[in-house]
């Protein structure tokens, strides 16, 4: 199709991923051209360290590289599923290195700035507005535990030693959180 004449910056994002499948370079080129910036934001979102994002989003399209034959259009865009891939790759780095908490006493501030961060920049679709407007929702504990769950990748154990309550209470809250969101979300959807 881009052969005909069609450029590879007007193929659509399933058609580029498709493309990846065929080894051919000038795909794989155009696919990293209109998702670095998306992989990188995600990454350095996450892991706050500039190299290590990088070496996040390099694992990310090679991710996608090898598991473009399983993406499921049904289930999402290419985007957020290339955008999940950078997010999962990057809390387990942030899992490898344990180099420095998050001090809970912070995590108020990180949770106000939720709205503007280099995430909201690269994730700047619908989905991922309406998930950090279902989070703000949510009350103070609970949102603080679905963060450093979710996003820092932090256990429960782990939350619960942070926010010095009970194993149990943190998992409730995790939880709860969870559900909320995802009940906020499927209201927003049918509206």
């Amino acid at each position: 199709m881009w052969r005909m004449g069609l450029s590879l910056g007007r193929v659509p994002d399933e058609a580029l991923l498709t493309g990846l499948t065929t080894d051919d370079p000038e795909f794989a080129v155009a696919f990293v051209r209109r998702f670095q910036r998306t992989v990188f934001g995600v990454a350095i979102a996450v892991v706050g360290d500039t190299q290590l994002a990088e070496d996040v989003a390099q694992q990310t399209f090679e991710r996608a590289w090898r598991h473009a034959q399983v993406y499921d259009p049904r289930r999402g865009s290419v985007r957020s599923w290339l955008t999940a891939i950078a997010h999962n790759l990057a809390i387990d780095a942030v899992r490898a290195r344990r180099v420095s908490p998050v001090a809970p006493e912070d995590l108020d501030a990180l949770l106000g700035s939720v709205t503007e961060t280099p995430e909201r920049r690269a994730l700047a679709d619908d989905s991922a507005e309406r998930v950090r407007r279902a989070v703000a929702e949510l009350p103070r504990e609970q949102a603080r535990a679905l963060v450093m769950a979710g996003i820092y990748g932090m256990t429960a154990r782990e939350v619960a030693d942070a926010e010095d309550v009970p194993l149990g209470t943190a998992k409730t809250r995790i939880r709860t959180g969870t559900l909320k969101v995802r009940a906020l979300l499927e209201a927003a959807e049918k509206r």
